[in-house]
C-alpha cells in the first residue's frame, strides 16, 4: 500500500542530499580544529606543563562530556516546543568554540609565568565550552533526527564521524610537528588559534543546513513538568534502563583512555612528535570504524557494535597494563578508537532511536544528563587510582570495568530500532 508523504517528509527528501554533503563538511571541519586540541591529547599535555595532578589532568575529557551531558535534560521541553532547531543550534553552538581563543590567550600570556592563573581559567575556560556544546546539543541531535531518515542514520553519524577523525588525525600530525618546532607558549598558542579558526568554519557550513520547518507540530500553552515525562519514559522503558545502566558503566570501561599519552610521555620516554603520531593513530581507527560500524549497525543492529566497541576496550585496557614498551601503545590506540566509535558514535544513534517524535528530546535529554555524574566519577576514580597505586592499575580496572558492561549489554539492552520496509 502507498502512503502519502507529508510537506515535511517531501521537503525532507528533497534536501537530502544538500543535507548529507553540508552536515559531513561540517564534521571535517569540526574534527580539524578538535585535532589541534585534542582533549584526549593536547589540552592533557598542556594543562601537565602546569600540574603534576592526574586526577585533574582526568578532568579535561570528564569536563568535556559532562558539558555537554549535563544540559540536554534541561532543554528537552524548550526544544521539543520548536518548529526549526537550526536558529536555536547557531545560537547555542558558538559557545563551545569561542573558549579554543580564550585558551590561546592563557597560553601566550600566563603559561609559564602565572601557572596557577593559567590553570584556573584553562578549567573555566573548558567548563565554558563544555556547556555551550552541551546546550547546542540536543537541538542538534534533534534537527538530525529530523532531516535524516532513520534508515539513514547510522550510516550518516558514522560517516561523519569518520570524516571529522580523518580530519583529526591530519590536523593531529600537524599539531606534533608544531609542538616539536616551536618553543612554549608560542606551540599551543598556535594550536589553540588553529583548533578556534577551523571551528568557526565549520560553524559557517551548519549554517548551510536546510532544516523545513514542522508546521504541523502543535504546542500546547500548558505542559506538565519535564520531570513528570522522564519519570514515566524511565518507569515503563525497561529497555531504555538497560541502555543507561550500560551507559554509565561504558564511561567506566574508558577511563583509561585520559592517561595513555601522559603515562606514555612520563614513564616510556615518548616525545612530543611521537604523541602526536599516536594521536593520529587513536583517529585514524575511528575513520575506519566509524563507517563500518554504522554501516552494519543499520543493517545488524547498534547493539551489536556496542558490544563489539566495549570488547575491543577490554583489549585495550590489558594491553596498556601489560605494555613494556611504546611500541604497544600503537594497538592500544586503535582498539581504544574502535570502543570510542561505540561509546560515542553508536550510542548517540541509538539514543535518536527511542520513543517517538513528540518524545524524543526527553529521550535525548535522559540518555545524556543522567549520564553526566558517572562522566565525572569515572576519571576521578581513574585519577585517584593513578595517584594512589599506579597508572597500570587504572588501565586494568578499566578492562574489569569492561567485562561487566560487556554482561549488562547482552543481559539488559536490545536494539530499540524497528525500521518500516
Amino acid at each position: 500500500m502507498q502512503t502519502t508523504l507529508s510537506t515535511l517528509q517531501i521537503e525532507i527528501r528533497k534536501n537530502l542530499k544538500h543535507n548529507l554533503i553540508v552536515n559531513l563538511l561540517d564534521g571535517g571541519f569540526f574534527g580539524f580544529g578538535i585535532g589541534f586540541a585534542s582533549f584526549i591529547t593536547i589540552i592533557p599535555l598542556f594543562v601537565s606543563q602546569m600540574t603534576d595532578s592526574a586526577i585533574l589532568i582526568g578532568l579535561i575529557p570528564a569536563i568535556h562530556s559532562v558539558g555537554w551531558q549535563l544540559p540536554q535534560l534541561l532543554a528537552a521541553s524548550w526544544v521539543s516546543r520548536m518548529k526549526r532547531y537550526k536558529p536555536a543550534v547557531l545560537m547555542m553552538t558558538i559557545h563551545e568554540r569561542i573558549p579554543f581563543f580564550g585558551l590561546a590567550a592563557v597560553s601566550w600570556f600566563f603559561l609559564g609565568k602565572n601557572n596557577s592563573l593559567a590553570l584556573t581559567l584553562t578549567f573555566i575556560l573548558l567548563i565554558w565550552q563544555g556547556l555551550g556544546g552541551g546546550l547546542a546539543a540536543n537541538p542538534w541531535q534533534s534537527m538530525m533526527a529530523k532531516i535524516i531518515p532513520a534508515r539513514h542514520q547510522g550510516s550518516f553519524f558514522g560517516g561523519q564521524a569518520a570524516l571529522a577523525n580523518l580530519a583529526a588525525s591530519i590536523s593531529a600530525i600537524l599539531a606534533g610537528i608544531v609542538l616539536s618546532k616551536l618553543k612554549s607558549p608560542q606551540d599551543f598558542t598556535w594550536l589553540f588559534l588553529l583548533g578556534g579558526i577551523s571551528l568557526i568554519i565549520s560553524l559557517g557550513i551548519i549554517a548551510l543546513t536546510r532544516e523545513p520547518e514542522d508546521t504541523q507540530k502543535v504546542n500546547h500553552q500548558k505542559k506538565d513538568p519535564f520531570w513528570l515525562g522522564t519519570r514515566t519514559i524511565w518507569r515503563r522503558d525497561v529497555n531504555f534502563r538497560g541502555f543507561m545502566f550500560s551507559r554509565v558503566l561504558m564511561q567506566f570501561a574508558t577511563m583509561g583512555y585520559a592517561f595513555y599519552i601522559v603515562y606514555c610521555t612520563r614513564y616510556l620516554d615518548m616525545d612530543v612528535f611521537t604523541a602526536g603520531v599516536l594521536t593520529s593513530v587513536l583517529m585514524i581507527s575511528q575513520i575506519v570504524a566509524n563507517p563500518v560500524m554504522g554501516w552494519f549497525g543499520d543493517r545488524l543492529g547498534h547493539h551489536t557494535m556496542l558490544k563489539i566497541g566495549i570488547i575491543a576496550s577490554v583489549i585495550s585496557g590489558v594491553l596498556a597494563w601489560w605494555a613494556t614498551s611504546l611500541i604497544w601503545f600503537y594497538p592500544v590506540m586503535i582498539l581504544a578508537g574502535i570502543s570510542i566509535v561505540a561509546v560515542w558514535t553508536t550510542s548517540l544513534t541509538m539514543s535518536v532511536q527511542f520513543g517517538t517524535e513528540a518524545h524524543r528530546p526527553t529521550y535525548i535529554g535522559m540518555a545524556n544528563t543522567m549520564l553526566a555524574p558517572a562522566t565525572l566519577l569515572a576519571p576521578i576514580f581513574g585519577g585517584w587510582l593513578a595517584d594512589a597505586v599506579s597508572y597500570q592499575t587504572t588501565f586494568l580496572a578499566s578492562a574489569g570495568f569492561g567485562i561487566i558492561t560487556l554482561i549488562a549489554l547482552q543481559i539488559f539492552v536490545k536494539n530499540p530500532l524497528v525500521i518500516e520496509k
